[in-house]
């Protein structure tokens, strides 16, 4: 993927790769549908593979985004956070500085469930990267 920043934004420790990652992943996790048979333990075939479809707790696209975030350094899950922020709008590129320093005040060992938390986290973090110049299209 080409790295097309724009021409002031500022670095970040993240990759571009990892931030598409988990947009991707936040994508396949926003289809999710509640459980609407919990006790259903009919084969998968019978039902038209819908399970797959619905928000399980052991869901496996939960489970990769969990371990990728896990697998992230400290400064990497404080810009992911930063750039959720960034792209829900509560700044601009202008403000990454002090969006990235919040973030970093705020940082725990719960990034993975607080993100896991926003249903639009992959949106947020395509519009981030947009504002950054980048694109997972590329």
């Amino acid at each position: 993927m080409p790295d097309n920043r724009a021409e002031n934004a500022p670095d970040l420790t993240i990759s571009p790769d990892k931030v598409c990652y988990i947009i991707a992943k936040a994508h396949e996790f926003d289809v999710k549908d509640v459980v609407t048979d919990p006790g259903d333990s009919s084969n998968a075939s019978d039902d038209g593979m819908l399970a797959v479809l619905e928000d399980h707790a052991d869901d496996p696209v939960v489970q990769e985004i969990r371990a990728a975030i896990f697998g992230m350094s400290v400064d990497e899950q404080v810009d992911l956070v930063a750039m959720t922020w960034l792209g829900r709008g509560d700044g601009t590129v202008e403000d990454w500085d002090e969006l990235r320093a919040e973030a970093a005040r705020a940082h725990n060992k719960r990034t993975a469930s607080y993100l896991l938390g926003m249903p639009m986290l992959g949106d947020y973090l395509e519009e981030a990267l947009s504002q950054f110049g980048i694109s997972c299209n590329e």
